[in-house]
């Protein structure tokens, strides 16, 4: 059974960057008709943790690591992503992600960031052995107001989905 793995380096726990990751998991779950399983890592969860348990995170990366396709999303912060993600990210064991297929997805404020997951996340992901088949971002605007108005079938996820 294929498994879509979510983390999310959004500082804010409970974040729409958490919900659109899931909404887009289920997008994906749904595309390639498996069902909707595979951990979930909030990394906001985690930022206690970062820098003082490296066994915490270690746990969290190897539950990761069971999922066949990954979703990693981030918001933008100074034109790039945050240091909750890169934090976490920086405590993968080498070709930790070797094999996986790993769709990026960046949030931002404005559309002059639509480069930043090509020119920051991507890079980073493709070191840990990442095959990224697609990087997406989404303007926050597009982003409904409250995590309830997620829908799976949104002209935003079709879009994600369809590219």
């Amino acid at each position: 059974m294929t498994q879509i793995g979510v983390l999310v380096g959004n500082p804010r726990p409970a974040s729409r960057t958490l919900q659109a990751a899931l909404a887009l998991r289920e997008a994906l779950a749904s595309t390639l008709g498996v069902p909707v399983d595979g951990p979930v890592v909030d990394a906001a969860t985690l930022a206690p943790a970062v820098f003082t348990e490296p066994d915490t995170i270690k746990a969290a990366l190897q539950a990761l690591s069971q999922a066949d396709v990954l979703v990693v999303a981030t918001p933008t912060y100074k034109a790039a992503y945050t240091g909750l993600l890169k934090a976490v990210l920086d405590q993968a064991p080498p070709a930790w992600l070797r094999g996986k297929i790993v769709v990026p997805l960046q949030i931002a404020a404005s559309d002059r960031h639509a480069l930043a997951v090509e020119v920051h996340l991507r890079p980073v992901l493709t070191e840990l052995g990442a095959l990224v088949p697609q990087a997406l971002f989404l303007n926050e605007a597009s982003l409904p107001a409250h995590e309830t108005d997620f829908a799976l079938d949104s002209d935003v996820l079709k879009a994600l989905v369809q590219r």
